[in-house]
């Protein structure tokens, strides 16, 4: 059977939070529920990275402003992370070459996390925290019960998280308003610091 279901549902998932993808995999893997993980997914070390980052992941990702700026520095992060694991899931099955399934892991990541960041962009025009804490929590639920279901029904997973890309794509479009309103607050709050920075410093 190829992997290439299971790349894409992980490259999906590992575009929301590549370290709950890396963490699931090498647990399913550890325990002996699926053979499709790759020994390198459970190593020890791998592991434990992936769960603090995890944890770490988890708490900016419920307050306000801290979770786009997370999302920015995962911009590079999580296509990369997808890809890698793209890469070696299809090393591992040997039924789909590692560039292939590196481009589909790390373009998909890529797609779902501009999904994600553009929708907490939009999300951080409110001023309450509880929309971002909700919506975290359905991202983490999301990423763990189609990864979960990815390693018994791969292709109904594949299926699910190709549904859940496209919707997000089409919300995002809707979305543009909110989020060029979020980039006007964060420009106009850069430079509020900066002038105020600049006011406080002592005459030459």
């Amino acid at each position: 059977m190829s992997v290439l279901p299971l790349v894409f549902t992980s490259g999906w998932a590992s575009g929301i939070n590549a370290y709950a993808v890396v963490l699931l995999l090498g647990l399913f893997g550890l325990t002996g529920v699926s053979d499709e993980v790759p020994q390198t997914l459970q190593r020890p070390e791998v592991l434990i990275v992936a769960g603090v980052l995890f944890l770490c992941e988890a708490v900016a990702d419920k307050i306000p402003y801290v979770d786009s700026a997370w999302d920015s520095v995962h911009t590079v992060v999580r296509p990369l992370a997808g890809a890698w694991v793209g890469a070696l899931l299809a090393g591992h099955s040997g039924s789909l070459s590692d560039v292939a399934a590196g481009l589909v892991g790390g373009s998909t990541a890529l797609a779902s996390h501009t999904v994600k960041a553009g929708t907490r962009m939009a999300v951080n025009t409110s001023p309450e925290p509880v929309s971002n804490i909700v919506l975290s929590f359905a991202e983490d639920l999301g990423v763990a019960g189609i990864v979960t279901f990815a390693m018994f029904h791969p292709e109904a997973a594949a299926v699910v998280a190709a549904v859940l890309l496209v919707s997000g794509l089409v919300v995002l479009v809707f979305l543009v308003s909110r989020i060029r309103r979020f980039l006007r607050r964060r420009a106009q709050r850069r430079e509020e610091r900066r002038l105020a920075s600049h006011l406080s410093r002592p005459p030459d």
